[in-house]
């Protein structure tokens, strides 16, 4: 498969703090990838010198054979951000955010765009509608929409649904998904396991500076001792009582 993303020996120190200590990692073109770590791994770190925002203090990082650092402007123009909190206009409506990022993409007829943006999201109902009066999870949608037009190669999310309710949780990862139908590669940065069980073809986990372990989940899983097999009575998870006792999972299922 074509690579989309390469990182070999990456390094990033912020005075005498080694952030970064010689991270290798290869993402598919087409798939999303997990970066999973906790507070202050690199995770962030590594988004922002693979989006062009930082540079790497030694190391090769590159976006579709170009190289982050000497053909900046170029991989900025291949790829898209979208950082750990959402970054709308909450004073326009949703279409009007979409019409104005489509403008500053120079593309023709930026009012069509944002009606197929909106349409391919579930927003049409609400385009016209001040952001500012959209829920959290709608406002994280529109944001990964906005991140879309122009039809980048490469995205970014870093931490997607940090501090969202678990309905807008799973309207995000929806979204995301939708986003890897097209054939748009992303790298997710998250410290939410099962976010990386649901959305993640590969999972790489970052620690202390380095990549650790990149697989699928069934080969990580594979790296601990053969589970035994007992019979037990399943418990429903706190998720599902909070959707069940809202509505919430009937109106998905309705949807």
């Amino acid at each position: 498969m074509t690579t989309a993303i390469s990182v070999t020996g990456l390094h990033k120190s912020f005075g005498d703090v080694d952030v970064l200590k010689g991270v290798d990692l290869d993402v598919a073109q087409g798939s999303i990838v997990a970066l999973l770590g906790s507070n202050g791994a690199g995770k962030s770190t590594l988004v922002r010198i693979l989006s062009t925002l930082l540079r790497a203090d030694g190391g090769e990082a590159s976006i579709h054979g170009l190289d982050v650092g000497d053909d900046a402007a170029q991989v900025r123009a291949t790829i898209s951000l979208t950082g750990q909190f959402a970054a709308v206009d909450e004073v326009l409506t949703g279409r009007e955010n979409l019409v104005l990022v489509a403008q500053l993409r120079h593309l023709p007829d930026p009012g069509r765009v944002a009606d197929e943006v909106l349409e391919r999201f579930s927003l049409t109902d609400a385009g016209n509608r001040r952001v500012a009066t959209w829920s959290g999870g709608m406002r994280r949608r529109l944001d990964i929409a906005m991140s879309l037009i122009g039809e980048p190669r490469v995205i970014f999310l870093d931490e997607p649904t940090t501090g969202l309710d678990p309905q807008a949780r799973i309207e995000v990862w929806g979204a995301v998904k939708e986003v890897a139908t097209q054939g748009t590669t992303v790298l997710l940065t998250t410290q939410y396991l099962d976010e990386a069980e649901q959305l993640a073809d590969r999972i790489a986990i970052l620690h202390e500076g380095r990549i650790i372990v990149d697989g699928t989940l069934a080969e990580l899983r594979d790296l601990l001792p053969p589970a035994e097999v007992e019979y037990v009575k399943k418990q429903p998870s706190l998720e599902e009582v909070f959707l069940a006792v809202t509505g919430a999972d009937h109106d998905r299922g309705a949807a």
